[in-house]
């Protein structure tokens, strides 16, 4: 959701309040001493959005094997043909079950002036059919200036948001909004984000919102002072989103169990969480780490994603623990905990993107950060709700009940390694057995997981 600052071996890309926190855009070798040092940096946080360091990487006008990113810059980096292999999204995909029918909403400031060539590149690039982005531009945006850290940053996170959602769904449509005003922290550029959320919503567009950004709960008015009001009033879009049956996910974080204070400047040095992630009414998606072979195989068990970033998780201190946290009250106590679900969102294991809003900086790069995973995410929803045949909602009723179940039936795959997502000097959250504010309840098989939340969720 928001990144560390530069680093002199991999470059953290950024947009604002978004979770491009950990986007690696890998500079040069990363190994040895270098590498140990800079592995769990302290996590100055930037609140103005740059991406650098895209010309850094040299020689890639196109994707590497997996063995030539860890040659060149220490980190594995993955295709989307390789998530699709271990996500176990292929059986789906045979049996016609592609997103077709089913929009996907992603909601980005600025967003991107090629969006559209750039998902044409990256399909073909990748064998996968390209789809028409639908743009729509919320207030007054202004026009795209590729010399402008704000708009390059934004477009960056548009672009990855746009083709991980894709690269799951290939056939969904893909409705990018652009809003006008950059969220950082407290309310900022919300509003808007939130009114054209509503507005899609009651006009009966899309099924899925993807939320790649967020804002510590600490930095809106009135929190010091117990007054949760200015969270509170904007939580419409969501409240109009349940009731039309639309599902809304939002990135955990890549803080940790911390996140950015109101300016932008540091961490704080204790646990806090992110809004909109930690709303009940909201999905929270956490991250993990992948570890694939060229074939998309896993050689080892998901982990805690903890590398240039760690997946943001813990209690929030808005909101009291939801109906459907209380199988895990024992984890969460009285307060809402977070995430509810992770996908990949690891450095160490980041996706090859393709952009060109930066005419200085057309290529491939490899991003990571929970805005990876929720547009991941956003595309299983998409799956589930072609194969129901209706949307399926507001997901955390079924999400906790399938977690109770075997994996072998309902696709759930827990992540209980013991990594954690401490990060920063905060203390987080350790990977066990069940639930957990590392992870939430895991992972998924989408084969299983697809067709068990269709079965599952609410009717609309």
């Amino acid at each position: 959701m928001r990144r560390p600052r530069s680093r002199p071996r991999a470059v953290a890309a950024a947009a604002g309040a978004t979770a491009l926190t950990a986007a690696a855009l890998v500079a040069a070798p990363l190994t040895g001493a270098t590498a140990a040092a800079s592995s769990h940096p302290g996590a100055a946080v930037k609140v103005v959005p740059a991406v650098v360091g895209h010309h850094l990487i040299k020689g890639a006008g196109s994707p590497l094997t997996i063995a030539q990113c860890q040659a060149k810059w220490g980190i594995n980096c993955y295709t989307p043909l390789q998530y699709r292999q271990a996500y176990d999204l292929n059986p789906l995909y045979r049996a016609g079950v592609t997103g077709k029918g089913r929009t996907i909403v992603i909601v980005d400031s600025f967003g991107s002036p090629t969006i559209q060539h750039d998902l044409d590149v990256y399909s073909a690039q990748f064998g996968i059919p390209s789809t028409h982005v639908q743009v729509v531009k919320w207030g007054d945006v202004p026009p795209f200036d590729p010399t402008n850290p704000d708009h390059t940053g934004w477009a960056g996170e548009s672009t990855l948001d746009v083709e991980m959602a894709h690269a799951v769904a290939p056939d969904a449509h893909i409705l990018l909004v652009e809003t006008g005003v950059a969220e950082t922290e407290g309310v900022t550029g919300l509003p808007e984000m939130m009114d054209a959320e509503k507005s899609l919503v009651d006009h009966g567009v899309g099924d899925v919102i993807t939320q790649s950004f967020g804002a510590t709960e600490n930095t809106f008015p009135g929190f010091d002072q117990g007054d949760f009001s200015s969270i509170q009033n904007l939580r419409y879009a969501f409240k109009d989103a349940q009731r039309h049956g639309v599902t809304v996910l939002a990135s955990s974080g890549d803080g940790g169990a911390t996140d950015a204070t109101a300016d932008g400047s540091a961490n704080y040095p204790y646990r806090v969480n992110s809004w909109p992630s930690s709303d009940p009414l909201v999905t929270s998606i956490g991250g993990t780490q992948l570890h694939l072979d060229e074939a998309g195989n896993r050689t080892a068990p998901d982990r805690v994603y903890n590398d240039y970033g760690a997946g943001g998780g813990g209690q929030s201190h808005v909101f009291a623990r939801p109906l459907y946290q209380n199988g895990v009250r024992q984890v969460v106590g009285a307060q809402r905990g977070t995430p509810d679900i992770s996908m990949a969102a690891a450095v160490d294991g980041g996706a090859w993107v393709y952009s060109s809003y930066d005419p200085t900086a057309v290529g491939w790069d490899v991003y990571g950060g929970t805005s990876e995973a929720s547009p991941l995410f956003s595309g299983i929803v998409a799956l589930a709700d072609q194969a129901a045949g209706h949307r399926v909602g507001d997901i955390h009723q079924a999400l906790y009940a399938l977690a109770k179940g075997s994996p072998k039936f309902t696709g759930i795959v827990d992540v209980a390694d013991g990594t954690n997502n401490s990060y920063d000097g905060v203390t987080g959250y350790t990977a066990v057995k069940g639930y957990d504010m590392a992870t939430g309840v895991g992972t998924l098989d989408a084969a299983r997981f697809v067709p068990a939340l269709a079965l599952t969720s609410w009717r609309r």
